[in-house]
């Protein structure tokens, strides 16, 4: 996906110059042949899956469970965050800030060069969360989508083709989605679906993360906060998702940001909670297993009662 959009990107800004139309519409062909081919992609595996299945079950499904776990972010997540737990451990804070900078920078977009232990807590804290919802719950709801899709008729898209149309959004978002120089227009479209098909996963973690852990506020009341909170975020998606772990995890969130020597101030969440700290990344990651778990447990019953 990358290398498509790397190749389309370039053949983009070669043709439309600065002409903020013509990157409109280079935005526009981008995002739909992306995500097109990734779509049509993961459908034609999936003919393949189901032809073959009937031959050789076994191993059939253990291919396609292989392909479709391409779409999770959940180990990749946790490992690259509890690199960083590890690295404070194991030596001196102060002789090794350069190298926890460095595996900082490997998962955020902020500048890291200046932050210091807590605001490198901070930092993971803020990415475990969002990146939660933008690569395991987002492809995972889309991958449920399309399951039930399954049970209706499997010719239509199933669990690997929206998984892969919505990683192919998510991509283009990641390489493209930015308010500066050219990408302001050429990225616009595809940033845009992105928002849209996280829209419902963001919203589905609001209201069953509390489910998953204990709080001193009853669940209705954690939701609200985090939603007014969340809802401040320029971002319609994630802020919500921020919100939402602040809480529950009972960490403060948000604060001064620099992004390429700009400076940016994100809107202050769960304020009356302390600041991160190791226990409380690692809360947030054991929440996201929680949650993981959680939504498997609802989407076995939902299936299970769409084939009775």
């Amino acid at each position: 996906m990358g290398m498509v959009i790397s190749f389309l990107k370039g053949l983009a800004e070669k043709i439309a110059k600065e002409n903020k139309l013509k990157l409109y519409i280079g935005g526009l062909i981008i995002t739909f042949i992306v995500v097109s081919l990734s779509g049509i992609s993961g459908w034609i595996i999936e003919r393949l899956f189901l032809f073959f299945e009937i031959k050789t079950p076994i191993l059939s499904t253990l291919f396609f469970a292989f392909i479709l776990s391409s779409s999770l972010a959940s180990r990749s997540l946790s490992s690259s965050i509890l690199q960083i737990i590890n690295l404070m451990k194991k030596e001196n804070h102060s002789d090794n800030l350069n190298n926890l900078r460095k595996k900082l920078s490997l998962i955020v977009g902020r500048d890291v060069q200046n932050l210091d232990i807590n605001e490198i807590l901070r930092a993971s804290a803020e990415t475990a969360s969002e990146n939660s919802v933008d690569g395991i719950f987002a492809p995972l709801f889309w991958i449920f989508l399309g399951t039930i899709f399954w049970e209706f008729n499997q010719s239509m898209p199933g669990p690997l083709a929206m998984s892969w149309i919505f990683k192919a959004s998510s991509t283009i978002d990641s390489m493209l989605g930015y308010k500066e120089g050219k990408l302001k227009w050429l990225g616009f479209i595809g940033a845009k679906l992105d928002d849209l098909m996280v829209w419902i996963p963001s919203r589905l973690v609001l209201i069953t993360l509390p489910f998953c852990c204990k709080t001193k506020h009853s669940i209705f009341k954690t939701i609200r906060d985090s939603w007014k909170d969340g809802i401040n975020y320029s971002s319609p998606n994630s802020g919500i998702s921020e919100a939402i772990f602040a809480y529950c995890a009972e960490v403060r969130m948000g604060g001064v940001n620099y992004y390429k020597g700009e400076k940016k101030i994100k809107p202050i969440i769960a304020e009356s909670c302390p600041i991160a700290s190791t226990n409380s990344v690692k809360k947030i990651l054991n929440l996201n297993l929680r949650l993981q778990i959680l939504w498997l447990i609802i989407f076995c019953f939902i299936i299970k009662s769409i084939n009775l």
